[in-house]
């Protein structure tokens, strides 16, 4: 980077900065808050993923793609969620070096495409079971690599955003902070272009397939559920995908809330450059709020599931009664042992007393 270069991109960082003071008065309510979302999180899309993993029933399609969307939630809550929140906090900046910065941007991007793309897969796999239910459905080592090439997709795509984020020290200007921030410094129309083009591909256009999709299972769940038409096994089924149909769209509608302001923010930011809709005392605010808020839906698919989705529910339920069972059992045996000590322990005290009377005598 060119020295005129540098100091445009310390200008354009200082505006975006310059709303810090507010954002650090706020910081003992943002803390907590990430705090919570980042244990919830973690603890529920863990749960999620190794249920999935070690229970055979579950082994098909749509739960693996759910076990990817558990695994890019996981994997965004634990490089990208505490390493933001820091860095929006410090004083002092990015304290992580260079590489975390490019791969924290890169991991950040690439874990919402991933997202998406298992959203618009779920859904095609959803159409495809409805629509076509005699079909085969796709074997586990196909899924292994719809999911490998769901990753490269995404971290493809992402690149571009990793490549332009810049790891600037401010001390060559007297300020004791380091930025790792986005710049389209001299390409403004480019980055424009990219803004739109990536609100387009990780928001608008899985939705809009999404919503397409499930409006079309819709529509033939409506037409096969006919009254007086079903037999008793088909309406069972009926009901078993309405609810599977159901947990979806929630899934789906909480991922599209969520991510929504910030897409919003985002592209306010790229168009109005002179803040002018956004005041820069706010911005800083504004921006993290709305993180916050998008990173939450990674907190909400793992009660999702386990409300509506009954093999989840069924499988979690047998898991937690089992350990609950052995560690009465447990209890039960260590009980009977304490108890069978106690019994002993007169015979074993007599013995004493008459040996020592019988030592005392001599």
């Amino acid at each position: 980077m060119s020295e005129n270069t540098f100091n445009e991109s310390v200008t354009n960082a200082t505006h975006v900065f310059s709303g810090l003071d507010l954002l650090f008065l706020l910081k003992p309510l943002f803390i907590p808050l990430y705090a919570l979302l980042v244990t919830v999180a973690c603890l529920g899309n863990s749960v999620l993923i190794l249920l999935i993993a070690f229970t055979k029933k579950l082994h098909n399609t749509t739960n693996f793609l759910i076990g990817n969307l558990a695994a890019a939630d996981l994997v965004m809550c634990i490089f990208c969620v505490p390493l933001t929140a820091s860095y929006a906090f410090e004083v002092r900046g990015w304290l992580f070096g260079k590489f975390m910065c490019h791969f924290v941007t890169l991991m950040q991007a690439a874990t919402v495409f991933v997202s998406v793309l298992s959203l618009t897969a779920i859904a095609v796999d959803r159409y495809v079971v409805v629509v076509y239910p005699i079909r085969r459905r796709i074997d586990c080592k196909s899924c292994v690599y719809i999911v490998m090439v769901i990753w490269l997709v995404s971290i493809g795509v992402s690149m571009p955003t990793s490549i332009r984020t810049h790891y600037l020290d401010l001390k060559k200007i007297g300020h004791d902070m380091v930025v790792c921030e986005e710049f389209w410094t001299h390409h403004e129309k480019e980055r424009l272009l990219y803004s739109c083009t990536m609100l387009l591909l990780s928001y608008m256009l899985p939705l809009s397939a999404v919503t397409i999709s499930y409006c079309a299972i819709a529509f033939h769940l409506r037409k096969r559920n006919v009254p007086g038409a079903a037999s008793h096994n088909q309406d069972k089924w009926f009901k078993k995908k309405q609810k599977t149909f159901r947990m979806l769209i929630i899934s789906v509608m909480a991922f599209a809330i969520c991510w929504l302001p910030l897409q919003v923010v985002n592209l306010i930011r790229d168009v109005d450059e002179d803040f002018t809709i956004l005041d820069k005392y706010y911005i800083n605010v504004i921006q993290v709020t709305c993180h916050l808020f998008a990173m939450s839906s990674a907190c909400y698919n793992p009660f999702i599931y386990a409300s509506l989705h009954d093999k989840f529910r069924f499988h979690l339920r047998n898991y937690f009664y089992h350990k609950k069972r052995a560690g009465m059992m447990s209890s039960k045996n260590s009980r009977l042992n304490t108890c069978s000590t106690l019994a002993d322990v007169p015979v074993v005290l007599s013995d004493k007393i008459t040996l020592q009377g019988r030592f005392s005598f001599n």
